[in-house]
């Protein structure tokens, strides 16, 4: 039995196991991405869940140094969708049985930002019936202000790590109180109290990162009880301190291939968990997520926010879609999931599984 094989016949795979099959090439690689599908198929099934994408405001008082909407980039220009643009794009998504819809901001916490999601959740709420399961990705808060949203009906939050590496993290955030590491470690476990399905992730190909430290993170993942996870390539943008390094990263195709093979470990790892494909692999390969549908992946985030404003919520440099009308985007998903084998979940919240298991 072949290195490969033996490690994928495993029941807890080790770090050593884990940069093994990170390496893997040629037809290691297509083993790893079959063992990948084929738990897929057997725990969370072939079909994939959209949620649709409302990206609300750029307006972000954090200062990371890989993302393009830091408080300091002066180059960016600024939004904020009004509360009637946020429940029209919600609307549109529940009347095309998205199901589901994920409501994006930069990170702000102040008392007119908390009162005004709370409002907004009950705004969508009404005018969708109910309809639709809510995911915020609104950054760190307290304890206090993620069950005011929790109970105005939000039931998933995002709040993504981007390196489980306590070093490297630091490398990638100013040294100061309003990028603590232990501070987000702290969120996530106040999101599991609360009780929301729980998501978190990391970038894939950052500068001074190693494959241990890939590892690791896919570990952390997993020692959290993560419910679901967004997680992609790293893309530079030209407008953060990062990017000075651009010279001593992997070749995107190289991230790309990093990013499937990180998927594909995840779902041998984490059996019945959601895992987003994220618009990052788009941004490299135009079928980007439906090649990591193919290798674990089970939801995808079609972006729904109005296109006037999507160029301006630019995390990363080619950002893909953000001139695709509604109904285009629509139909090009369906038919390149098609081509994927995997079924699409409309009118279903596709919640985690996993998460399920636990709260039962």
């Amino acid at each position: 039995m072949s290195t490969i094989d033996s490690i994928l016949s495993k029941r807890e795979l080790t770090k050593e196991d884990i940069v093994i099959l990170l390496e893997a090439e040629a037809e290691d690689k297509d083993k790893l991405y079959a063992k990948a599908a084929e738990v897929k198929e057997h725990y969370v099934g072939c079909k994939v869940y959209f949620r649709g994408l409302i990206e609300m405001s750029n307006y972000c008082r954090k200062n990371c140094f890989y993302c393009g909407i830091r408080s300091s980039n002066t180059n960016t220009e600024r939004y904020n969708l009004t509360d009637e643009e946020v429940v029209e794009a919600a609307v549109l998504a529940w009347k095309n049985d998205y199901a589901s819809i994920a409501l994006q901001s930069g990170e702000k916490d102040t008392k007119e930002f908390v009162d005004r999601i709370t409002m907004l959740l009950g705004k969508i709420n009404r005018a969708t019936k109910g309809g639709l399961g809510i995911t915020l990705s609104m950054g760190e808060q307290t304890e206090d202000t993620y069950k005011r949203w929790f109970d105005n009906g939000a039931i998933r939050y995002l709040l993504r790590i981007e390196a489980s590496n306590k070093e490297l993290y630091a490398k990638l955030h100013p040294n100061n109180k309003a990028h603590d590491f232990d501070n987000r470690i702290e969120c996530l476990r106040l999101l599991r109290r609360v009780g929301y399905q729980v998501g978190s992730g990391v970038m894939i190909g950052l500068p001074f990162q190693t494959l241990d430290n890939l590892a690791e993170d896919l570990l952390w993942i997993k020692s959290m009880d993560i419910d679901m996870v967004g997680m992609g390539p790293y893309v530079e943008h030209p407008d953060t301190p990062l990017y000075k390094y651009k010279d001593q990263l992997l070749p995107l195709e190289e991230r790309f291939t990093l990013s499937l093979k990180m998927t594909a470990i995840l779902r041998i790892l984490m059996k019945d968990i959601n895992i987003v494909a994220p618009t990052a692999l788009q941004a490299i390969d135009k079928l980007g997520r439906e090649k990591g549908l193919k290798v674990g992946a089970n939801v995808i985030m079609p972006n729904i926010t109005p296109g006037i404003y999507r160029d301006s919520y630019k995390l990363y440099n080619n950002k893909p879609c953000t001139d695709e009308a509604f109904d285009d985007s629509k139909s090009s998903l369906e038919a390149s999931i098609r081509l994927t084998g995997d079924t699409i979940g409309y009118g279903e919240q596709g919640n985690s599984p996993h998460f399920k298991k636990r709260v039962d």
